[in-house]
This record gives C-alpha cells, sequence and structure tokens, in this order.
C-alpha cells in the first residue's frame, strides 16, 4: 500500500473503533509512532480526538519526551490521562534494583491494567506495528484480552478480508492496531508528508540519534549522522539493523517480549 491508502485503512479502523465501543482510549508514548497515530485520530474527527489520551509513566523517560508531552497536550487539547503504578514505585520496583522483566510488567502492565479497572475502558486504541518486533507480527487489528488482562497468541480470531472482530466478551477488553501494516520506513514518510511533530532524539546531534525511545534506562543511541526526515528516509533504505536494536537486549528477546506480551505489555 502507499501512504495515502495506509492512511485511509487507518483512519477507518479509528472510527471504527469508535463506533463499537463504549469508552475507547487511546495510548501514547510520545515515539514517533504513537505521535502518528494521535494525528491520525485528529484527522478521523476532524481536528480532535474523542476519547482520553494514556500515557503509562515509567518515571525513567528522557526529559526531551516529557517536554514535548505538555507542549502537545496544550497544542492539541489532549485529554490526558497519566498512569502510574505509585505501590509498584513505593516497593522499589525500578531499572536499578529490578530484572526487566518485573520492571516492565510492574511499571508498564500493571499501571496499564490498574487505569482500566478505575476507568472502565473496554478497548485501547495502540501504534504498535508487525515489521517493529517478531512476536508482534502475531497480532490481529482487532485483538481481544482476556479478564487477566492476558493476550493469548496461540487463540487470535482470524482476520480475512479486512473483516474484522470488533466485538468483545463482558469480561474482555480489546487491543486496536491501526498502525499493525505500516513500516518503520513508511512512518517517516508520513511524518514527513504530514509534518507531525517528533521527539528531539530522533534527529543526530554529534553523529548520534535515538532509532527506538522509551524508558532512558534502556535506550542507547545509534551511530547516524541524519539530522532530518529526509536524512532519516534514506538512513532506512539502506539500513540493515533492527529498529529496536538500541533497546535493552534482554527484554527485546524473542522470549522476554512474547512473555511481557502474553501478560497484557503494550
Amino acid at each position: 500500500m502507499d501512504i495515502t491508502e495506509l492512511e485511509d485503512q487507518t483512519i477507518y479502523i479509528i472510527r471504527e473503533a469508535y463506533a463499537e465501543f463504549d469508552k475507547p482510549g487511546v495510548l501514547w508514548s510520545m515515539g514517533k509512532d504513537s505521535t502518528t497515530m494521535l494525528w491520525l485520530c485528529r484527522k478521523a474527527f476532524f481536528g480532535r480526538i474523542p476519547f482520553p489520551v494514556i500515557h503509562i509513566d515509567t518515571g525513567y523517560k528522557f526529559k526531551e519526551m516529557y517536554d514535548f508531552r505538555a507542549k502537545l497536550v496544550k497544542e492539541w487539547n489532549l485529554d490526558l490521562l497519566v498512569a502510574r503504578n505509585e505501590e509498584a514505585k513505593r516497593a522499589g520496583v525500578g531499572p536499578d534494583n529490578s530484572d526487566k522483566l518485573q520492571c516492565c510488567n510492574r511499571l508498564k502492565t500493571e499501571a496499564l491494567k490498574n487505569l482500566l479497572e478505575s476507568e472502565g475502558f473496554d478497548a485501547l486504541i495502540l501504534a504498535i506495528r508487525r515489521d517493529e518486533h517478531g512476536i508482534r507480527a502475531k497480532e490481529r487489528v482487532f485483538s481481544p484480552r482476556d479478564e487477566d488482562f492476558e493476550w493469548d497468541y496461540k487463540n487470535q480470531p482470524p482476520e480475512l478480508w479486512d473483516q474484522y472482530k470488533t466485538k468483545a466478551k463482558d469480561e474482555e477488553h480489546l487491543r486496536i492496531h491501526p498502525l499493525l501494516g505500516w513500516r518503520e520506513i513508511d512512518v517517516w514518510e508520513y511524518v514527513k508528508k504530514e509534518n507531525i511533530p517528533i521527539v528531539s532524539l530522533y534527529l543526530a546531534k554529534g553523529g548520534k540519534r535515538y532509532r527506538s525511545i522509551g524508558c532512558e534506562c534502556c535506550c542507547n543511541p545509534i551511530d547516524s549522522n541524519a539530522d532530518t526526515i529526509d536524512k532519516i528516509v534514506e538512513e532506512l533504505r539502506i539500513s540493515k539493523i533492527s529498529e529496536r536494536s538500541g533497546r535493552a537486549q534482554d527484554k527485546e528477546s524473542a522470549y522476554m517480549m512474547q512473555k511481557l506480551r502474553s501478560l497484557g505489555y503494550m
């Protein structure tokens, strides 16, 4: 698909989710994909997002990400909900004294689970892509989670000819992935075309840039001189390196990522 077709399909999925569910929300990590998702949600509803924007805040993001969040909340008039697992933080869970599985599960997955239970969301829109990680390639556009918040990756509904299962049982919520079929280079070409704002960490400075951003403790920059969107696109055309190669490798292994996602990780 070209960019226009991807945009049309994504807007269709977003509108379908809004029509089918009583209380949807969209997750926003401040990364390029989730910010592109917010842009598309705004396009789908003529400049406003008619449901809450959710940030799962571990407390360990880059300062540039928090500054970017504050700026866009104001400029785009976002209904922002920030979820933190304060109990885990009080118990000392964090990158300095916890393994990556425990840290991500307690500070991200449990924080999200607590928010869903307290706010009553029945659907979440996420900006994951199949090409980002092999485990995410197993996902569906409309992906159910059970009453324990878990993802049964061996029992996913079929999605043939763009026919989606948009109904959940009473004890389930659904994850909706409108960007699932996009590639990394598609996102960057769309960011360029639409002039979508991004966190400055993506642009090279001193021969380094971040290709994937999240918690500061889990991200490392890559060697790069791509200090503009055009240069990033050109870099991606020849790159043979995984997009998430700069993330903490013990968390990025196929086993670890599948374990995290089975527990409800984004």
